[in-house]
Parts: structure tokens; sequence; C-alpha cells
């Protein structure tokens, strides 16, 4: 009677456990076969890499490789056609969407971090930037002339926590103003309202060949931060995962990136850091 209590109750704490089993334990690729969808989550306000272009369609570098993993899995499930859903997330929602089961990729200019891989799984990179510094012409030259200024950061990311680290490691004491989205933040700068702007240098630069006070703001020189992107994936699911490395793997070996990044950055070649990134993330077969 004792041995057959104990394994009831072993089989009760299995049960438990996997009612209590989080969202991303299940299989996408499954999933994906038997609804004959795809999930990806986007973001409207990250320029060149995740947006919402003129027409509303969801556009960008990252956005486009997804779209390639898309035909990845569709090739792999032999599911005529996959039908793509794009999900807009935003820059504090973006991980808990795919963690919870809302989306089955991440297609943003996400930074790996061994936190965030608590939360998710990641692909091979897919871009390298860094954080930079936007202001009003004449108005910064070095990091200390922002004293007692105000200055604006995406709420949420690792740029924000970069900000703050580096304003306390030089003793700088400024206020910190977090905005909800990358345009806002420009629009605050050009209208007086904060001293500077912190973002990754890409999105920056984007926003200042594209703006309409381009002549009166600038982007500074210096790299406060590398940040390796990637795209998110549901943590422990192994086979979408190795799909999705597999399909970038590729378009790295090939000219087909190229493409890719001169649709979206306007030329080829990038700089050493992209090109080093497609080489040594070319991975054979």
């Amino acid at each position: 009677m004792r041995a057959f209590m104990i394994a009831l109750l072993c089989v009760a704490a299995s049960a438990s456990t996997m009612a209590l089993a989080p969202a991303w334990a299940a299989d996408t690729l499954a999933r994906a076969r038997e609804t004959g969808t795809l999930r990806l989550g986007f973001r409207a306000d990250a320029p060149p890499y995740s947006y919402r272009g003129v027409d509303g369609t969801p556009s960008g570098y990252i956005v486009d490789l997804c779209r390639e993993v898309a035909s990845g899995v569709e090739k792999s499930l032999k599911v005529q056609p996959l039908k793509i859903e794009y999900v807009e997330v935003s820059s504090t929602t973006r991980l808990t969407s795919l963690r919870d089961g809302k989306i089955d990729i991440l297609c943003d200019p996400t930074s790996m971090t061994m936190s965030r891989r608590t939360m998710v799984d990641f692909s091979l990179p897919t871009f390298i930037d860094g954080a930079g510094v936007l202001h009003r012409v004449n108005e910064f030259y070095r990091l200390e002339d922002l004293r007692g200024k105000k200055i604006g950061v995406l709420q949420g990311t690792t740029t924000e926590e970069v900000l703050k680290g580096t304003l306390g490691q030089f003793g700088i004491k400024a206020e910190i103003v977090p905005v909800q989205a990358h345009p806002d933040g420009v629009r605050s700068l050009s209208a007086g309202r904060i001293d500077a702007y912190f973002a990754d240098r890409g999105i920056l630069n984007y926003h200042l060949l594209n703006g309409r006070h381009a002549t009166a703001l600038k982007l500074s020189d210096q790299y406060y931060t590398f940040e390796t992107y990637a795209l998110a994936l549901p943590r422990g699911d192994d086979k979408l995962r190795l799909l999705v490395d597999a399909t970038l793997a590729e378009l790295y070996r090939t000219d087909r990136v190229k493409t890719i990044y001169a649709r979206n950055f306007g030329s080829f070649p990038p700089d050493q850091f992209i090109r080093a990134l497609f080489v040594i993330n070319g991975v054979p077969k």
C-alpha cells in the first residue's frame, strides 16, 4: 500500500509539473504544421531593422531575415502556403510576448544577453550595432557636457541600462527621460524638451537621414557599447532553433544576404564588423 501511495504521488507531481510547464516547452513547428500559421513579432518603431512601412507593411532588415526563415519553415513542413501572421510588439512587451506564446519568433533588434537567456533562446547573430547619442548641433561634445541635462532613452532596453551605468561610472548626474518609441525621442530632442537622445546608432542614423530636422541634429562619433542582435526564439525549442540557424547560415554563406542588406541599408559591402559576422556565422552544412 505504501509503495502504491508513493507511486500515486509521483504521478500527481508529474502531472502538476506538466500542467505548470511554460508555453515555450511546446513544439513550435508542430503547432505551425497544425495551424498552417507562423507568428512573427515585429516592432513598428525600430527602423531600419523592424518597423511599419508607409503602406503599413512590416519592413526592415531583420523582418526580411525572418521572412527567409518563414520560407525555410514552409519548405521543411511542406505546408503550402504557410500563412505569416505579423504581431506588433513593443520594446517592453516583446520578450514576454515570446515567452507567453503570443509569437513564435521575435524579429527586431534584440540584443543577446545572459539575463535574457533565462527567458528566451537566441539564433545565430543577425547584426552588430552599438549605442550612440543624437544631439542638437553645437550643443554636445563630450559625455561630461550632459551633466545636469535631460537625456532621452527608449524604456526597457539594454541601452537604458548602459546609459544609467555609464553616467554612474563617471559620476555624471543627469535626468534620464524614458520614452515609449524612438520617433518620440527624436521629436522631443528637436523640440528642446530633452538635450540628447541615446539609442542604437543604426536607428539614430536612420532617423537622422529621414527626419525633418536632419540639419539641426548630429550623431556623435563615439560608440558607447557593442550590441549583438539575434532572433529571439522560444526557450527550449531545439527543432525551431536548428532550422532558424540553418537558414541564417545559408544566407551568410551565399550572396543572398548581400541583397537583403543592400535593400535596407542602401549599399554593400557593410562595415568590417558586419562582414566578419557573415564570415564567422556562415556555418557549413
